[in-house]
């Protein structure tokens, strides 16, 4: 039998918060009290910098970014600046790896087969980044490594407000255009089914079955109140 991916939805989780979530459940895999997880949730309108970012990928100023109700916050994934909303899938796989690239090449592929069982070409181009269709960019890519266990991850656009890329330099691309499922497709109520579709691809392409679990169950949190 396969090893187990536990998979929870804490739903639409502050950025700072996400962090805090991820690290726990870090220090849970860390310490092998859990599986490989993988945290699926939406963030409010938030900017995050990768290790790379540029001040030149906020053009306006982090102050004007604010004053339009969007946090800025840096980040220790790697890539640059990129935008995270309501309508965007976010997800953090927490799981144990020794190879890098291997690793982010299977979460683009799982990706990529998702977005096809939804009629949408997709495919990583040689010499970019992130998940692209036609020319657009629909989902990016960006990862943390800490003593072999991985954090942050991937964000595809379901239905977002696409406006808050036009204001940076997305991922350090100034020529890069996003599009979303709802641009490619019209769909306007497709965040839960493309959730489990991205959750059964990503389980399936790592050998792992997947199996839904509680954020309290992942943080430990039920162990604690049952002590």
């Amino acid at each position: 039998m396969a090893a187990e991916l536990w998979v929870a939805q804490p739903g639409r989780v502050p950025y700072v918060q996400g962090v805090e979530l991820q690290e726990r459940v870090r220090s849970r895999r860390q310490a092998a009290e859990i599986p490989d997880a993988l945290l699926l949730l939406e963030h409010p309108p938030v900017y995050t910098k990768g290790r790379r970012s540029e001040p030149a990928d906020l053009p306006m100023g982090e102050d004007w970014y604010r004053s339009q109700g969007i946090e800025v916050h840096d980040s220790n994934r790697g890539g640059r600046v990129t935008y995270h909303g309501p309508g965007q899938l976010v997800g953090y796989p927490i799981m144990q790896i020794d190879d890098v690239p291997a690793y982010v090449h299977t979460m683009e592929r799982a990706i990529v087969e998702a977005l096809d069982e939804e009629g949408i070409q997709a495919e990583v181009p040689e010499g970019e980044t992130g998940i692209w269709t036609d020319g657009r960019k629909i989902g990016s890519i960006g990862v943390h490594v800490s003593r072999g266990v991985t954090t942050h991850g991937f964000a595809v656009n379901v239905h977002n407000d696409l406006q808050p890329f036009e204001w940076i330099v997305p991922c350090g691309l100034d020529y890069v255009r996003m599009t979303s499922v709802l641009k490619e497709t019209s769909r306007t109520d497709a965040m839960d089914c493309f959730r489990r579709r991205v959750a059964y691809r990503f389980a399936e392409a790592f050998g792992l079955r997947q199996r839904i679990v509680s954020t309290e169950r992942l943080t430990g949190a039920r162990e604690l109140e049952r002590a």
